[in-house]
């Protein structure tokens, strides 16, 4: 799920802020994507939203190259 679509639907951004260690005015930077998600808060997110904006949400082009254990988990799990 998009990071966007989960603050509209699921909590807020000043919550997500609080449990992810930044200010709301971050988080509302990366939704609208005037800044990037950070490569170092990104599995942050993914704990902070249960799983629901997963870190390949957050860098759809190059999660593969980043986290490679994520696309070696997949080969492995045929995902």
């Amino acid at each position: 799920m998009k990071l966007k679509t989960y603050l509209s639907t699921v909590e807020t951004a000043a919550s997500l802020a609080r449990k992810v260690g930044v200010s709301s005015g971050f988080v509302s930077q990366w939704c609208s994507g005037f800044r990037p998600v950070p490569i170092a808060r990104c599995v942050a997110i993914e704990r902070a939203t249960g799983g629901a904006v997963t870190r390949r949400d957050l860098k759809p082009d190059d999660w593969q190259d980043i986290w490679p254990e994520l696309a070696r988990r997949e080969e492995t799990e045929g995902a």
